[in-house]
């Protein structure tokens, strides 16, 4: 397991500082606040440890309330709303400084044999063939040499990569507001399905609404043409697989208005079956001329 990875895990291991109370801290970002993809994988950790074990996460719906300060701890507060002979379902509310910023429902549900059928997995190049995250950033002579650093950082315990280029590396023509990356985690995991998922969490939230940039030639946050931030989150685990292994984070946009963009995605296994759904909605907002 790579030092990022294992400290990634740390990260993402929540304090028991009390019954169904967790502490989380945080580390440096993209940008300078919170990355999103953190927070919800820590309540999602604090709402999975107060669930029996024979209980996987099925689904959870999230929304980013206020900017997180990354110099203060993170208390997670979980909520046990339903305790049924199927399902299990909790609340988490994130607290800094006295005020909630960011809210998490989680449902868990037993295994069940049940009716199947999916969406084909859509085309794509082996990710062997692609070039690794970091060969691509140091690729654009455009990018300040502390965003590539920034961004190596922020993602180090991931290989992540884009099937085309990202908006930050070719923009200011639209393009089809589809965008595809393969992930997984650098080196090996455990066998805990509920880390698994935590991961994917995590790593949902990085690209999710570059397709929202694509389809307007912005460059986003990386190069500064637009202002961003998630406003809402929503994932679906439909099959068992693992974050340590090749996944297919197939993404759209399929409207952006009102300041906001919606992205939507489905995430495959190597071998196509369809694991999860993903939904955000996020602000997307060009800065105004002074």
């Amino acid at each position: 397991m790579s030092d990022a990875l294992q400290s990634l895990l740390d990260l993402l291991d929540p304090e028991r500082i009390e019954e169904d109370i967790y502490r989380g801290h945080s580390r440096s970002a993209v940008v300078p606040r919170v990355f999103g993809g953190q927070v919800a994988a820590q309540a999602l950790v604090a709402a999975g440890r107060t669930v029996p074990a024979d209980r996987f996460a099925h689904s959870l719906h999230a929304y980013f309330l206020r900017t997180g300060d990354p110099g203060a701890p993170i208390v997670y507060n979980v909520d046990r709303l339903r305790d049924g002979r199927s399902f299990t379902t909790r609340r988490v509310v994130a607290v800094q400084h006295g005020k909630p910023i960011f809210t998490l429902s989680a449902s868990f549900q037993t295994y069940e044999e049940g009716l199947e059928h999916q969406a084909p997995m859509p085309p794509a190049p082996d990710p062997a063939t692609l070039p690794t995250g970091e060969e691509r950033l140091r690729s654009y002579p455009h990018l300040p040499a502390d965003t590539v650093e920034r961004f190596l950082e922020a993602r180090a315990a991931v290989d992540l990569r884009y099937v085309d280029d990202p908006p930050f590396g070719d923009f200011g023509s639209p393009r089809e507001p589809h965008s595809q990356v393969w992930f997984r985690t650098n080196g090996k995991l455990a066998d805990d399905p509920l880390l698994h998922v935590v991961l994917a969490t995590y790593v949902s939230d990085m690209t999710l609404l570059d397709s929202v940039l694509l389809a307007h030639g912005r460059g986003g946050w990386a190069v500064g043409d637009v202002v961003g931030a998630s406003l809402d989150h929503a994932m679906w685990f439909h099959r068992p697989f693992r974050a340590d292994e090749w996944l297919l984070y197939d993404q759209e946009s399929p409207s952006t208005s009102g300041g906001r963009g919606l992205g939507q995605a489905r995430i495959y296994t190597q071998d196509g079956r369809l694991a999860l759904s993903v939904i955000q909605e996020g602000v997307v907002r060009v800065p105004r001329e002074h």
